[in-house]
C-alpha cells in the first residue's frame, strides 16, 4: 500500500492579505487571498494535505496597521482568512509581538488552528505560552504526522520590553532537540515536521558560517545535530530555498506570500508500518492564480477605509526628498535621512540621532506627503529610545556601520555582500546626525573611523552622550552589542509613523536640506 502526503507552507506573510502593493496600489500576484485559491486547488487534487504557516503573519502592511489603530475590536483579518483557508497550524514569529500582547492574544484566541512554539513559555508556570508545543495529525489510513514549532529566541534583543513582559524565551535548538525526542517516544509518528521561525547561520553546501553565530538562526545546527526530523520548515530570513541537509528536507518559501512551499512525501506500508520512500520539495508562485472572490468581497470595507487613510496628505516638502539611488543615499547625506534625524531629535530633545535607510525600495518623499508615503517607507512599528552612550560606544557603533562597505577589484567602494546575502540587511547600516565623522573604507574593518567630532570638539572616550535611535537598534539588533544594557534616558512610546505625523503637524511645510556631517571615502 502506497500513499502520498503533501505539505503546503507559507512563512513571513507580514500582513499581505490582498493582491496589492500599497506603496504603488498596483496589483501583484501575492497575498493570502490568492494563496487561498491555490490551497483549494491542492485539496481538490490530493487526498492527504497539510497546510502550515511558519510565523510573522499578522504584522507588516498598512492594512494591518490601520486595523490595529482603528478596528482592533473586530476580528483580525489575517486570522479570518487563515481560518477560511483551514490551515492546520501556525508558528509564532518574532513580529507577532510588535503590536503588543493584546493584539497577539486576540489573534490566538480567534484562530481555529493551533499556534505552536515550544520554546516560548509563561515565565511563572514554565508552560508553553500559546498552549501546544506540537500537534499530531492522523489520517484514516493510520498515517500519523507530528508537527512541532519553535521560534528564534532572539526576540528579547529586538522587541519592546512591555510587549514581552512575563515571557521566557528558551534556546530554540535545545528545546527542539528535547521535544523531537519526546515526540518520537510518545507518539511514534510516521513523519515528523519541525516548523522553525528562524533561518540558517551556515552555508548549506559548505557548512561555513554565513553570519555571526549568535543563536538568532540555528537551522543548520538543527539539521546537523538533531536526529529524528524529516522535514524542517524555516523562515525569518525571507529566503527562497529547498535543500536536503543531513537527510533533512528543508524549505524556506520567501516572504509576503509571493511564493509558497510544497513538500511531497511518498510512503509505503511494510510489515504494518509506514516507511518513507521519497521526499522532495519545490517553491511555487501564485502567477496566474485568481484571488478568492469571497475573501476579496469580505475585505472591501476595511480595504476602502485603509485606502482613504493612506491617501490623506499629512505634509508638504519644499525641494527634493525623493531617493533614486539608495547607495548614494547611504554614502553621502540625503535630505530624506536628514528629515528623519530632524523628526527623531525633535521628539527626543537630544542632538545626536541614528537612523538608516531600511531597504532599497525606499523612495523617500515627493512634494506632497501622504500616509501611503510614510507607511511604504517605514514598514516596521519601531519606537524611539534615548540611550546614554560613551564616546567609546559611539566609535564602536560607527565601526560596525562601516562594515557595510568594501573596496572591490576595481578599487571602487561598494556594498559588503554580507549585508545582501543570505538575507538583505541594508537596515543594519546606520547614519548619524549631530557628530562629524569619516569612513575610510580601504582600511581594515575596526579601524575605519579615525576622528569623531561633537560640536567641533573631539569625541571623548569616557564622556557620556544622549543618543536617539529606534528600539530595534537600541536593544542591540543587527549585532550592535555596544548598545546592549546601556542606560535608557527616555522612551518615546510612538512609532516612526506617528512621530512623522506629529512633526508635520508642527511643520506643515518642510524644506529639503542637508548637513554634510559624514564622508565615505577610500
Amino acid at each position: 500500500m502506497q500513499v502520498k502526503l503533501h505539505i503546503l507552507c507559507t512563512s513571513d506573510v507580514h500582513g499581505n492579505l490582498l493582491p496589492i502593493h500599497y506603496g504603488t496600489n498596483e496589483k501583484v500576484n501575492t497575498g493570502l487571498a490568492t494563496y487561498a485559491t491555490a490551497v483549494k486547488q491542492a485539496r481538490k487534487k490530493y487526498d492527504h494535505v497539510i497546510v502550515l504557516d511558519n510565523g510573522d503573519l499578522i504584522q507588516g502592511t498598512p492594512l494591518m496597521t490601520h486595523y490595529v489603530n482603528e478596528y482592533s475590536e473586530q476580528k483580525n483579518p489575517m486570522i479570518n482568512v487563515m481560518n477560511q483557508i483551514g490551515i492546520d497550524a501556525s508558528v509564532i514569529g518574532n513580529h507577532e509581538f510588535n503590536y503588543g500582547m493584546k493584539v497577539l492574544s486576540d489573534a490566538v484566541e480567534q484562530a481555529h488552528f493551533p499556534w505552536l512554539s515550544a520554546n516560548i513559555l509563561n515565565e511563572q508556570t514554565k508552560q508553553p505560552l500559546f498552549g501546544q508545543p506540537y500537534i499530531v495529525k492522523k489520517f484514516p489510513n493510520g498515517l500519523t504526522i507530528a508537527i512541532v514549532g519553535v521560534t528564534t529566541h532572539y526576540i528579547p534583543h529586538w522587541e519592546q520590553s512591555e510587549h514581552i513582559e512575563g515571557i521566557q524565551f528558551l534556546d530554540a535548538f535545545s528545546t527542539l532537540q528535547s521535544w523531537v525526542n519526546q515526540i518520537h517516544m510518545k507518539e511514534q509518528p510516521d513523519v515528523l515536521i519541525a516548523s522553525y521561525h528562524g533561518g540558517f547561520e551556515c552555508d548549506l553546501k559548505t557548512g561555513e558560517p554565513t553570519e555571526q553565530i549568535t543563536g538568532e538562526n540555528q537551522a543548520y545546527k538543527m539539521c546537523e545535530e538533531i536526529k529524528g526530523i524529516d522535514i524542517l520548515l524555516t523562515g525569518h530570513q525571507h529566503r527562497q530555498l529547498t535543500e536536503v541537509l543531513h537527510d533533512v528536507l528543508v524549505v524556506q518559501p520567501g516572504h509576503h506570500a509571493q511564493m509558497y512551499g510544497k513538500v511531497d512525501i511518498e510512503l509505503q506500508k511494510e510489515n504494518g508500518e509506514w516507511v518513507m520512500t521519497n521526499k522532495s520539495a519545490e517553491l511555487l508562485t501564485l502567477e496566474g492564480v485568481e484571488p478568492d472572490p469571497v475573501i476579496i468581497r469580505e475585505m472591501e470595507s476595511l480595504e476602502q477605509s485603509t485606502q482613504q487613510w493612506l491617501d490623506e496628505p499629512i505634509g508638504h516638502i519644499k525641494g527634493d526628498m525623493s531617493i533614486s539611488d539608495p547607495f548614494l543615499a547611504r554614502t553621502s547625506k540625503h535630505a530624506f535621512i536628514q528629515f528623519i534625524h530632524q523628526v527623531q531629535m525633535d521628539a527626543s530633545g537630544v542632538d545626536i540621532s541614528v537612523t538608516s535607510l531600511l531597504n532599497n525600495d525606499t523612495k523617500g518623499f515627493g512634494s506632497t506627503v501622504t500616509m501611503r508615503d510614510v507607511e511604504s517607507n517605514f514598514m516596521f512599528p519601531n519606537t524611539l529610545i534615548v540611550l546614554e552612550l560613551t564616546g567609546k560606544d559611539i566609535k564602536l557603533a560607527l565601526e560596525k556601520s562601516a562594515e557595510y562597505f568594501i573596496v572591490n577589484k576595481k578599487n571602487e567602494i561598494t556594498v559588503n555582500p554580507a549585508f545582501m546575502y543570505p538575507k538583505p540587511q541594508h537596515y543594519n547600516y546606520d547614519m548619524w546626525e549631530g557628530i562629524n565623522y569619516m569612513i575610510h573604507v580601504a582600511n581594515e574593518p575596526g579601524s575605519r573611523i579615525k576622528q569623531v567630532f561633537y560640536h567641533g570638539e573631539l569625541l571623548e572616550h569616557d564622556q557620556k552622550y544622549s543618543v536617539a535611535l529606534n528600539n530595534y537598534r537600541a536593544s542591540g539588533g543587527g549585532n550592535y552589542d555596544m548598545f546592549k544594557h546601556k542606560p535608557v534616558v527616555k522612551e518615546i512610546q510612538q512609532n516612526t509613523t506617528e512621530l512623522i505625523c506629529a512633526y508635520f503637524k508642527k511643520h506643515p511645510i518642510v524644506k529639503a536640506e542637508t548637513t554634510k556631517n559624514f564622508i565615505v571615502t577610500l
